[in-house]
């Protein structure tokens, strides 16, 4: 019986020393909104990043789309010109 509360203890124990030490002390109003504050900054900053990459990927798209439809012209264009 010992050993079963020894070795919850040390369970327990081990469960507390995990925790980070942000967890275990409350924060001051001042640094819950520090937090926040650069949470959304971070956020934000990856939906930019997000956006951006978007952006680039619509515009590669786009071009691919023109220069397929140009090729694709040139084509019909050559093959009218053999048929004459």
């Amino acid at each position: 019986m010992k050993r079963i509360a020894a070795f919850m203890l040390l369970v327990v124990l081990g469960v507390a020393g995990a925790m980070p030490a942000q967890a275990q002390k409350p924060i001051s109003p001042e640094e819950n909104a520090r937090q926040s504050r650069k949470s959304a900054k971070k956020q934000q900053k990856m939906l930019n990043k997000a956006n951006k990459r978007q952006a680039k990927a619509q515009k590669k798209f786009e071009k691919r789309e023109r220069k397929a439809t140009k090729k694709a012209n040139r084509d019909l264009a050559n093959r009218r010109a053999q048929k004459k």
